[in-house]
């Protein structure tokens, strides 16, 4: 039986932000840990969005792909949905949505949120996938298309992190967005409002896994990087 209280993490968003992008982990190694997710390819190749089992990448010319099993990750998070009913919403902005979110649940832990239904002026991002010698997060990033929608039905995909883990994953709400039609999605820069319904999966374990048999993460001396600062700059 499926363990829907374990949120399974491979790599740390600070290993990323020097451009320790290989890819360290396989798409069917990170769905033995679950059915739902998110992440980025090798060379920060892609959006990636997992729903019911299905691995969606988001590339950089917009275009939706299911990726195979041999697809590789340096960052991603799965776990088993089994999410409950919290609230509805009408012509929330993202600060409403996360304060409603906010008021129903804790800080403390980690937690998902799938929020399904229409999103107006929705904008999506995809970096496209570079090669070695890598550059900095902060560098690729710029490399990234924008997307937007002014009326689209799908599912914004989130993970929430206590600050406490700023920089193991991203301290707060961290969302992807996939459209119903599969030809539409990303990394989420913002939207105008969504009206849809709100569902919730608490975790009470982080089971952390770090890509040891990586010879360039396990040598690398991260302290000279302000981690915190490039994390923030790459992902708001």
């Amino acid at each position: 039986m499926a363990n829907t209280n374990t949120l399974y993490q491979h790599g740390t968003l600070a290993l990323l932000v020097p451009g320790l992008l290989d890819g360290t982990i396989t798409m069917k190694e990170l769905l033995e840990h679950g059915d739902t997710g998110i992440g980025t390819g090798e060379g920060l190749n892609g959006e990636l969005i997992i729903l019911d089992g299905v691995p969606y990448q988001v590339d950089s010319d917009g275009k939706v792909n299911v990726v195979k099993d041999d697809f590789t990750l340096p960052f991603a998070n799965s776990h088993f949905g089994e999410y409950r009913d919290l609230t509805t919403v009408e012509g929330l902005s993202p600060k409403e949505l996360e304060t409603k979110i906010m008021s129903l649940t804790s800080a403390n832990t980690f937690f998902s949120t799938k929020v399904h239904g229409t999103f107006t002026n929705m904008r999506t991002r995809a970096v496209k996938k570079s090669h070695k010698p890598y550059a900095t997060l902060s560098k690729t990033a710029e490399e990234q298309s924008i997307f937007t929608r002014e009326s689209v039905e799908g599912t914004l995909l989130s993970y929430y992190s206590p600050t406490i883990f700023d920089g193991a994953a991203v301290g707060g709400f961290h969302h992807h967005f996939l459209s119903d039609a599969h030809d539409f999605g990303g990394h989420v820069l913002g939207f105008g409002g969504v009206t849809g319904n709100v569902t919730l999966q608490q975790f009470d374990t982080l089971e952390q896994h770090l890509p040891v048999n990586n010879k360039d993460y396990m040598n690398y001396d991260f302290s000279d990087w302000d981690i915190l600062g490039d994390i923030h700059k790459a992902e708001g």
